[in-house]
C-alpha cells in the first residue's frame, strides 16, 4: 500500500522569492513552497552524501535552516547552529526528536523547516490536544466506501503517520504532551518496530512498513509538563533538545522587526512600524521575561508574542488613523498580551510602566509611560 503523496500547495508568501505568479492569498503557505527557489538551488549543488530517503545531505539541510548567505541562502532559524546540527543527526538515526523549550522560542519553525529539507515537505503533522484521537494520528476510514465495499484499501483514509511511513517523510506531532496518555503511547510500537498494524485488511495491505526517510519530530512546551507527562517508554524513543530563547536584544530585534513587517505587508500595511518603538517593544519583553518574584510576568512574552504585538500595532494605526502605530497602540496590544492566563499580569505590567520606564530616557519611553492609562479596568 503506498497513499499518494499530498502536494504541497502551489502559493507563496508576497514578498518571498518563490515564484511570484502563484496564488498570493495564502496567509502563510508551508515552507517548501515559501523556500522552493532555495531548495531547488541546494539539491541541484549537494556533493556531501545523504542519509537514505533524505532529500539533502545534513550540511545541506543546515545551510538551508542556518543560512549561507555566499550561496544566497537566507537564515530562517535564529538559534544555535549546534543545536540543528544535532537534530539532524538525530533524524538520521532511529530514533524520534523532541523539541522542548518555552512557548514562542521557534520549535515549530525548526521542525517545519528540518521536514522541508529533509523530505521536501512539512505539512505531515499532527496538532496535539485533549481531543486528539488515535485515528488522527494513524488512519480511519471513508464510511460510505467502508459500508458499500467492505474494507479495502480504497476506504482507507491514511492520517500523517501512516503516510509518513509508507512515503519515507518527516511526520511532525506538535505538542504531544497536550494529547491523553493512551493517544502518545500510540506511538511506541510506530517508533519501535517502524510499522503500523491495519487489522481490518488481509495480505499484505495489513501491514505498513516504514520507507527509509521515515522519523518523527515532536514538539512540548515546558509550561505544559505535568499535563499528559509522556511515558518513560515513549522517553527513551525520543532523543530531547531544548529551544531556548534569543540570548542578546540586537538579534531579537532584528528577528521581530523582518517578521513583523512581513506581517504587516500581508495584512495590507505599507508602513513598516517604527524601528524606535520596536526597540522599546523588544526590551519591555525582554525584561517582563526576566523580570524576578512579583515583577516577572506569567504571560508568555516570547519572541513569537513580540512579533504578534508589533503586528497588531501596526494595523492598529495604519486602519484607525493611516499612520504606523504609536506607544499608545502599544500599551493597548500589551494589555491583551498580559491579561491572559493571570489577572495579576495587568497590575505587574501596570508596576513596570509606572516604576521601571520612567527611568528610561527617550521619547518612546516617555510616550509609553503617558499612556500607561489605558490599562486601567
Amino acid at each position: 500500500m503506498n497513499p499518494t503523496a499530498a502536494d504541497p500547495g502551489t502559493a507563496v508568501e508576497p514578498g518571498t522569492d518563490a515564484d511570484p505568479g502563484t496564488d498570493p492569498r495564502l496567509q502563510r503557505p508551508p515552507a517548501e513552497v515559501r523556500y522552493a527557489d532555495e531548495l531547488a538551488a541546494l539539491r541541484a549543488d549537494d556533493p556531501d552524501p545523504r542519509p537514505p530517503g533524505w532529500q539533502l545531505s545534513l550540511r545541506g539541510a543546515r545551510r538551508f535552516i542556518v543560512g549561507d548567505p555566499a550561496a544566497g541562502v537566507s537564515r530562517k532559524f535564529v538559534g544555535d547552529p549546534a543545536l540543528v546540527e544535532r537534530a539532524l543527526v538525530t533524524l538520521a538515526t532511529n530514533r524520534g526528536l523532541l523539541l522542548v523549550g518555552e512557548p514562542g522560542t521557534a520549535k515549530s519553525l525548526l521542525s517545519e523547516l528540518i521536514a522541508a529539507a529533509v523530505s521536501g515537505t512539512s505539512t505531515l503533522t499532527v496538532q496535539g490536544g485533549a481531543a486528539t484521537t488515535e485515528d488522527q494520528i494513524k488512519y480511519s476510514w471513508n464510511y460510505a466506501l467502508l459500508v458499500s465495499e467492505g474494507p479495502s484499501p480504497r476506504s482507507l483514509v491514511p492520517a500523517p503517520m501512516l503516510r509518513g511511513m509508507a512515503e519515507g517523510l518527516i511526520v511532525r506531532f506538535e505538542e504531544i504532551t497536550r494529547c491523553p496518555l493512551e493517544v502518545q503511547d500510540s506511538l511506541l510500537s510506530l517508533l519501535s518496530e517502524r510499522v503500523v498494524a491495519i487489522p481490518e485488511l488481509d495480505g499484505p495491505d495489513g501491514m505498513v512498513f516504514a520507507r527509509q526517510g521515515f522519523n518523527v519530530i515532536a514538539t512540548a512546551n515546558t509550561r505544559d509538563r505535568g499535563v499528559n507527562e509522556m511515558s518513560s517508554a515513549l522517553k527513551r524513543r525520543f532523543n530531547f533538545e531544548t529551544v531556548f530563547p534569543i540570548p542578546d536584544l540586537d538579534t531579537e530585534l532584528a528577528l521581530v522587526a523582518a517578521e513583523s513587517e512581513h506581517l504587516l505587508r500581508s495584512s495590507g500595511v505599507p508602513a513598516p512600524a517604527d524601528r524606535d518603538l520596536l526597540e522599546v517593544l523588544v526590551t519591555a519583553f525582554r525584561e517582563l521575561r526576566a523580570g524576578e518574584g512579583s515583577d516577572r510576568l506569567t504571560a508568555v512574552m516570547s519572541t513569537a508574542e513580540a512579533v504578534s504585538v508589533a503586528h497588531a500595532v501596526g494595523v492598529r494605526g495604519w486602519f484607525l488613523r493611516g499612520e504606523p502605530g504609536s506607544a499608545a497602540d502599544l500599551v493597548a496590544c500589551l494589555a491583551g498580551t498580559a491579561a491572559k492566563d493571570n489577572p495579576d499580569d495587568l497590575a505587574r505590567l501596570r508596576r513596570y510602566l509606572e516604576q521601571r520606564v520612567p527611568r528610561r530616557g527617550g521619547a518612546h519611553w516617555q510616550a509609553l509611560h503617558d499612556a500607561r492609562h489605558l490599562l486601567a479596568g
